[in-house]
């Protein structure tokens, strides 16, 4: 057959065993049939450390060009990994750094077979969370102090006007903390929920605790209403979608009992507990895609796990592993999907449907890598070293396409 023209999109290369599973599925599952068109750049540590991280500014940049990018995962160095490397320095997550340039929300979302059955059985369809992913705990200030005081909150404005409030007077040692948000991420983050919630014409649901955060989680609350009001509630109600808001306590309960096919919004903190626990009451984490969305619509995909280091280490002594490839094929499929989307590309986007579907029915075949062996509840299971089940795939895909 004749290979599927596509626009460009920004690939991003990554590090350890998914850098090596990255190489396989275009070996074998997309450049056979797709006629890849990328702006390639290399995010693995060394090249990071060599080009002192401007290789993460750079991909971030183009994907603000081409508007599509698809990523593998990658180090973020700690100390051993900076002595592992010989880095010149403990560079920032590339993550965070295109996060911060396309001023982006996450979206995780589990990846469902029959045959692997969610924890909590109301659940029938996936739930999304989306992350805001700025400041709150992850940019605070903290102090531990082993003296009685008194602690303030002082901010002082451009003009030189000083406001205080007493945190707490220590009669003895203690811990104190100061975390901040800004309105503009905060927009950013609500129009990100609502295009992506009329995409993917999926219900949204936001949640923080602004009955004991009067301030603080109050103005994430009416900042999400105001732009909702103003902007997006007419499409909603078109979509025949909701938008609605509940305290974080009130979400939870209404999570387990529901039976899942919405996006959960939550704050920084929230999202990222939250959308661990949806992910392992799912399955897997090797199950779980991801998707980096701007407000001016920038799309970036990548699978949800880490580098998977530890079969890594046992693939440079020589030994086949049975590393789950999923949510990389998925990152595919879903940039390939979103740059046919964006171009009209109905051949390229169908290519990606039928990748996808290839990917299940191996699953639903009883087929599958060894992490998901353990979860299966289908009929006899049979674990595939990683080359076996993407080659298992590759044959369902070449039926698709036949």
């Amino acid at each position: 057959m004749e290979k599927i023209k596509m626009g460009k999109i920004v690939e991003m290369d990554g590090d350890e065993m998914t850098r090596i599973i990255w190489k396989m599925i275009k070996d074998e599952l997309l450049s056979p049939y797709v006629e890849l068109n990328t702006e390639y750049y290399d995010l693995g540590l060394p090249y990071r450390d060599e080009t002192n991280d401007q290789v993460s500014i750079d991909a971030g940049e183009a994907i603000k060009k081409y508007k599509v990018g698809v990523k593998c995962a990658t180090i973020t160095p700690n100390a051993q990994r900076v002595e592992e490397y010989k880095l010149k320095e403990m560079w920032k997550s590339p993550n965070g750094t295109i996060r911060a340039i396309l001023d982006g929300t996450v979206f995780r979302t589990p990846i469902l077979v029959s045959g692997i059955k969610p924890t909590v059985r109301t659940w029938q369809a996936p739930i999304t969370i989306a992350r805001h992913a700025y400041g709150d705990v992850y940019k605070a200030s903290e102090f531990r102090t082993t003296k009685p005081g008194k602690a303030e909150l002082v901010f002082t404005s451009e003009d030189g006007e000083e406001e205080r409030a007493t945190i707490y007077d220590f009669e003895c040692g203690g811990v104190l903390q100061g975390m901040y948000n800004k309105d503009s991420s905060i927009e950013s983050f609500a129009h990100s929920c609502f295009k992506y919630a009329i995409d993917t014409k999926q219900d949204l649901w936001f949640s923080t605790k602004d009955t004991i955060s009067k301030k603080y989680d109050q103005t994430f609350k009416l900042i999400f209403e105001n732009i909702f009001n103003k902007q997006y509630k007419a499409k909603f109600d078109e979509l025949g979608i909701e938008y609605f808001y509940t305290l974080i306590d009130d979400a939870v309960a209404r999570v387990i009992r529901s039976r899942g096919g919405y996006i959960w919004a939550c704050k920084n903190y929230d999202g990222d507990v939250m959308s661990d626990m949806v992910s392992t009451a799912f399955g897997s984490l090797a199950m779980m895609t991801s998707v980096l969305v701007s407000p001016d619509g920038n799309y970036e995909y990548e699978a949800a796990h880490g580098t998977v280091t530890r079969h890594y280490y046992r693939y440079l002594e020589g030994e086949k592993t049975s590393t789950n490839p999923i949510a990389t094929i998925f990152a595919w499929t879903g940039a390939l999907n979103k740059r046919g989307e964006l171009d009209g590309n109905k051949e390229l986007m169908d290519f990606a449907a039928k990748l996808e579907k290839a990917c299940i029915d191996t699953i639903e075949s009883g087929r599958m890598t060894k992490d998901l062996v353990g979860l299966w509840e289908g009929s006899e299971a049979t674990a595939l070293t990683t080359e076996e089940f993407i080659m298992a795939i590759k044959a369902e895909l070449e039926k698709a396409l036949a």
